[in-house]
């Protein structure tokens, strides 16, 4: 065991402030100079990251504490993201459960638990932001209590010690009513060196590392991020990497790096127990074990659970293609898919059963969201189809997977919220009061359910319910499920909008464009109030006459239209329609743009049902 390496990920349902008491960590550890410029949550170091503030990406730190090394695994919240945090436990031997003081254990923070108990690491429970009006820690403790023996935990894991912090001001006390005056975030610090124990490893044996994760230096190339299991590593050794291609080359180090606060620091030698970067190794992927050439012993690959949902990425087919982006091709589109694939583990990608299209599996419309505007910033443009749930057969019969749902809602939205998943194939398995006006509602409801949903959710809370899910298990097919029920305002010809048009228009629905935007015939410039879908011509001008009237002038006032954003454009379309994403817009259409062409294609499609 080595005593003076301590390796820890940070674990907790998204927004519960993670990464704000990293923060913390790194600045009462002496990492940052009193003077110097560090941004809030300086981890979230993605521009992505930084405009929603949520972690994306598990990010690796280091600090020093009383002769002590503290590798720290920031990992994301949100359930979409579960891969990063599996491959992020990987690496540590130990883990701070982070959990409102207020809300509790949500959904993620079981899936991530779960995950921590089943590779047995040591736990310290961080119940934050006890500051909250509505903190409640001491039930908050037992609902912890519950949630580690539901998951079957051993004994040394469920005697954690626990300690209540307040990431902001970034204090730890040993108890929620003690007293905040001097208070600082040592208590935290020393629960991790007394309670998280060094990792165990063979430091005279062969050179073992297994890469959790890959990145890029300047003038080094590709970089292996990852624990060293067993023996030292050097500049200019020989290793074999041990890949799943079976080819298992050899490469020399060219340079070793460990981490320095946020930072890659040289070293000279990387030894057993520590987080480091190896440079040197071109063609690896996240799981491959780098090992003495001599006296090889892979370690075991890493896996992360199977995706449950896949969405359509296609070349962008539009009359615009080509207008804002300068990577249409499909081969420009594959090579960024398969790139995407050596960091993140938990998407996998596949040809479609159509030319230039490519199935894209994974956990969540999040994650196949922030990829899409990833791209997007880099130039590519693509049309994007709508989720689909990713089915399986089991003794001849389809089984999908289904989801367990918490929500914590006001009481006056308890109708609508059942009334809408109940048409969603939801049941309710469980309500609780948790204050004067508000309840806990658990739902048991197929994946596909949930496509579209949280958007639905928002409106029906009026943004005040919190939503949070994982993945049960496979079941038996429930069904057919209701779709969307409004059609859509498809453009019948194409040009630019006018004021005039667009306000004829708005009694018939709520409109997606607004004037003096260009459209083609086949795009969709609103939500029809009717089932139907209806052809409308959006570029019609005023006629103009001799003739003039009190009134007949005056200006046309139109409703302000939201920006389109990705996320509730896949929830919201169909399955004969697409999202254009291109690096200036984002644009609803058909699949088939002629609308003579779309009226036969539906034709034929009901005559087949």
């Amino acid at each position: 065991m080595s005593p003076n390496i301590r390796n820890v990920a940070i674990i907790a349902h998204v927004d519960h402030g993670k990464t704000t008491l990293v923060d913390g960590l790194l600045w009462q550890s002496g990492t940052f100079r009193s003077n110097q410029s560090v941004a809030e949550r300086a981890m979230d170091s993605g521009d992505l990251e930084k405009e929603r503030g949520i972690t994306l990406t598990a990010k690796n730190a280091s600090i020093e504490y009383k002769g002590v090394r503290i590798n720290l695994v920031d990992t994301p919240g949100h359930a979409d993201f579960g891969g990063e945090v599996e491959r992020g436990l990987q690496m540590v031997d130990g883990v701070l459960l982070l959990v409102d003081a207020a809300e509790g254990p949500l959904p993620p923070t079981r899936f991530v638990l779960k995950h921590a108990l089943q590779q047995h690491l040591y736990v310290v429970v961080v119940i934050n932001k006890i500051d909250r009006a509505d903190a409640r820690p001491k039930e908050i403790l037992d609902q912890i209590y519950q949630l580690f023996f539901d998951l079957d935990a051993k004994d040394h894991q469920i005697d954690f010690p626990i300690i209540y912090t307040d990431a902001r001001k970034r204090i730890a006390l040993s108890s929620p009513d003690e007293s905040t005056e001097g208070k600082d975030l040592t208590l935290l610090f020393d629960a991790i060196i007394k309670h998280i124990p060094g990792p165990k490893v063979n430091t005279s044996g062969p050179a073992r590392m297994l890469i959790s994760d890959t990145s890029y230096g300047n003038y080094v190339a590709r970089l292996a991020i990852g624990k060293m299991h067993g023996g030292v590593l050097r500049v200019g050794d020989r290793v074999r990497l041990f890949n799943d291609e079976g080819t298992n080359p050899e490469a020399k180090i060219t340079a070793l790096m460990v981490y320095r606060g946020m930072e890659m620091v040289p070293t000279d030698k990387l030894e057993a127990g520590n987080i480091g970067i190896v440079a040197g190794i071109e063609e690896l992927k996240i799981g491959d074990s780098l090992c003495d050439p001599v006296d090889s012993k892979p370690l075991p690959r890493l896996h992360v659970e199977q995706p449950t949902i896949s969405i359509e990425f296609l070349v962008n087919t539009s009359p615009f293609s080509g207008r804002d982006g300068d990577k249409v091709t499909s081969r420009t589109l594959l090579d960024r898919l398969q790139k995407e694939l050596r960091t993140n583990v938990s998407l996998q990608v596949e040809a479609s059963g159509t030319e230039n299209s490519f199935t894209i599996k994974g956990r969540g419309e999040l994650q196949f969201a922030v990829l899409a505007e990833q791209m997007r910033r880099e130039g590519y443009e693509l049309a994007m189809g709508r989720p689909r749930v990713i089915t399986r057969e089991v003794n001849g019969k389809v089984e999908e997977p289904f989801e367990r749902v918490v929500m914590d809602v006001p009481e006056s939205c308890i109708g609508v919220i059942t009334e809408k998943l109940g048409q969603r194939k939801g049941e309710m398995v469980h309500m609780e009061r948790m204050g004067e006006d508000r309840v806990r509602m658990e739902f048991e409801i197929p994946s596909r359910g949930m496509i579209g949903y949280r958007s639905t959710f928002l409106n029906d809370t009026r943004g005040t319910g919190i939503l949070s899910s994982y993945v049960l298990e496979y079941r038996p097919w429930r069904g057919h499920m209701l779709d969307r029920q409004n059609g859509a305002m498809v453009a019948d010809r194409s040009g630019m909008t006018t004021p005039y048009a667009l306000f004829n228009l708005e009694p018939r629905g709520r409109l997606l464009v607004q004037a003096g935007v260009e459209v083609y015939e086949g795009m969709i410039i609103g939500e029809h109030n009717k089932t139907n879908d209806v052809n409308v011509n959006c570029n019609r001008e005023k006629k103009l006459t001799n003739i003039r009237a009190a009134g007949s002038d005056e200006n046309v006032i139109l409703t302000p239209v939201q920006p389109l954003v990705l996320e509730k454009c896949i929830a919201w379309i169909s399955d004969d329609e697409l999202i254009e994403v291109t690096p200036n817009n984002i644009r609803l259409r058909k699949r088939v743009l002629d609308q003579n062409k779309r009226s036969i294609v539906r034709t034929e499609r009901e005559d087949d049902e």
